[in-house]
């Protein structure tokens, strides 16, 4: 090629160009903040400009109102956090009366994680959902450790995962449904295509670790439950190798999360195969992480000399074949 014919390169990180799709939906950028740690995204707005995100991801909603863990919900461990929440929340009507109407206000996108004890939990969720305006995108929670009973159950058996994804799949009907991956199984890859052969759009990779901390001099555990989800920077790599190995298995669109408290975080998550991240843990300390790494990421891609997003996708199997 002659380099007069070359595509000129932007010439500042202004120039670069963040928007992403994850399957039909199109995000300005690759950068949602997690479901669990953000609220109903209401609680953030005095805070955070929610349009200046890709998105967010609400709390699971279920069926019926839960109540959750009992306190102490969240403790400090080297290099991460821990928490046993109990997936808390209003429960989906309640949802659809007070928080969405106000959702509909802000040009973002709002996906709603859904979760439930049984398959028919997951449906009804679904087709509360389904009329309502105001949602670009349904995440299926099969994978919560902090619950008594569902989540882990549905997420580690790829015949459960299949049936679950397939009942929401034919109640999700007028949007994408994405599908929250277990790290706790011994084939990631396995569970991955049981699900996108189900109808998964997309996939997340991956909710957080069961773990449990103890207070040395009693011998109780730091939380109300005595176990619960580890997340933070400590599972990072742990999960990067989790992303990598669902990139091999699916080309579906992969949602990466796990440790990202950085723009530099996102290009890795971006190079062993997501598509966009979620930022969880690092708004516990930072409530306007997401939107910080949001405004850093042009610069970083442009000092790799990447000027969008699909120049970092999948990069590391490109360069190490």
């Amino acid at each position: 090629m002659n380099p007069a014919d070359a595509v000129p390169r932007g010439h500042s990180p202004a120039d670069v160009d963040l928007s992403v799709s994850v399957g039909t939906l199109r995000l300005r950028n690759p950068i949602l903040a997690a479901s669990g740690t953000f609220g109903y995204g209401l609680e953030f707005a005095h805070l955070v400009n929610l349009e200046a995100l890709g998105g967010f991801v609400t709390k699971g909603l279920s069926r019926e109102p839960i109540e959750g863990a009992p306190p102490p919900r969240v403790c400090e461990t080297p290099s991460g956090m821990l928490n046993a929440i109990g997936l808390q929340n209003v429960g989906v009507r309640a949802f659809v009366a007070e928080k969405l109407p106000v959702l509909r206000k802000f040009d973002t996108a709002v996906i709603a994680n859904v979760f439930g004890y049984s398959i028919e939990d997951y449906v009804e969720v679904i087709r509360t959902l389904e009329g309502e305006e105001g949602l670009a995108a349904y995440e299926l929670n099969i994978s919560c450790p902090n619950v008594k009973k569902g989540g882990m159950q549905f997420g580690s058996d790829p015949s459960l995962v299949t049936e679950v994804v397939g009942a929401a799949r034919r109640a999700a009907s007028g949007r994408p449904l994405w599908v929250k991956l277990s790290p706790l199984v011994t084939d990631i890859r396995l569970i991955a295509r049981s699900a996108v052969e189900a109808g998964a759009d997309a996939l997340t990779v991956a909710n957080t670790y069961p773990a449990m901390a103890l207070d040395s001099r009693t011998g109780k555990s730091k939380l109300g439950n005595k176990t619960g989800g580890l997340s933070g920077p400590a599972i990072k790599p742990i999960t990067l190798r989790l992303v990598w190995e669902t990139f091999q298995a699916v080309r579906t669109p992969i949602i990466g999360l796990g440790g990202i408290e950085s723009a530099s975080d996102v290009l890795e998550y971006l190079a062993v195969g997501a598509t966009c991240v979620q930022v969880g843990t690092a708004s516990f300390t930072d409530p306007r992480a997401s939107e910080h790494i949001v405004r850093a990421l042009p610069g970083v891609l442009f000092d790799v000399n990447a000027f969008t997003i699909n120049e970092i996708h999948g990069k590391f199997d490109a360069e190490n074949r």
